[in-house]
């Protein structure tokens, strides 16, 4: 009997230590939506370099949905992750989701997207500003500084959609651009497709398309197509999509980050703030520019 109890006692302790383990060894990652190339490429690209490192890393989708994105965290919390990796749904509503984090003491990293407020180790993404002129100042100079053009916009309230367009409008006044109109399409394509036409009908003489992701870019491909017109289109994130239509002449050039790379440069940065290292508060990564 005293041996059965010794060895119950040995599983306990075992299952605890393993249970311990797996939780020192889990970071996770809530992305904004996984309904979209860019962000499942982020996903891939962080998995690969959590498995290198050995960690485990637990994936949550917010479905583009704050209050999903804070049911998210508030699980990751109860599992007890050490680090949480979050690209937002909304640079302002996230912020409650990253308190909580913060209230745990789980360290956490945002993504492509920043946060507001909240206490966050490091913010790992494309310079969006600079991005944003690249596009415009690609249009100036295969249409010219008096070009007329439009923006479609991603989200309201993402810190990507206003850095981009900040960065656009930068090119627009340096360049003398006419800017005939900016409407969201909330970086999804069918909806980049509708207000396309929207526009089309409204703008006329439109003669460029910004674009503040590809797949709005592809959307309004569709539209352009459909009318007949010859329209050039940029657009912005270098996805696969995205780079096979610059190929094929559909879409003039997109400004290409680099997702897989944040993705990994986040779980690098997680591993290290773990494990004492000193981690930089901003991360850049590299942007370029794919043109047939």
């Amino acid at each position: 009997m005293k041996k059965l109890t010794t060895l119950l006692s040995a599983a306990v302790i075992s299952a605890s230590f393993s249970a311990n383990v797996m939780a020192q060894d889990t970071i996770a990652m809530v992305v904004s939506t996984l309904n979209n190339p860019f962000f499942v490429s982020m996903k891939e690209g962080a998995e690969k370099k959590a498995d290198l490192l050995g960690y485990k890393l637990l994936v949550l989708d917010s479905q583009n949905d704050p209050s999903k994105e804070l049911s998210n965290i508030e699980d990751l919390v109860v599992r007890g992750v050490k680090a949480i990796l979050i690209n937002p749904t909304d640079s302002d509503a996230v912020s409650n989701a990253i308190r909580v984090a913060n209230r745990a003491n789980i360290p956490v990293l945002t993504l492509d997207r920043g946060a507001s407020r909240g206490d966050v180790v490091s913010h790992i993404a494309s310079d969006n500003v600079a991005g944003g002129e690249m596009a415009g100042k690609f249009i100036s100079e295969k249409i010219g500084k008096d070009a007329k053009v439009v923006q479609l916009e991603g989200i309201a309230g993402t810190s990507a959609a206003r850095e981009r367009g900040e960065g656009f409008m930068n090119a627009v006044k340096s360049e003398n651009m006419d800017l005939l109109a900016s409407q969201p399409a909330d970086f999804d394509r069918t909806k980049g497709l509708n207000v396309m036409e929207n526009l089309l009908a409204s703008k006329p003489n439109t003669q460029a398309v910004f674009a503040q992701n590809d797949e709005m870019a592809l959307g309004a491909i569709r539209a352009v197509q459909a009318s007949g017109k010859d329209i050039l289109i940029v657009g912005f994130d270098g996805t696969d999509d995205g780079i096979a239509a610059v190929k094929r002449g559909l879409l003039g050039a997109t400004i290409a980050q680099q997702p897989a790379l944040i993705g990994e440069l986040g779980v690098e940065a997680a591993v290290n703030f773990l494990q004492g290292k000193n981690v930089e508060k901003s991360i850049p990564v590299p942007l370029m520019m794919v043109v047939k």
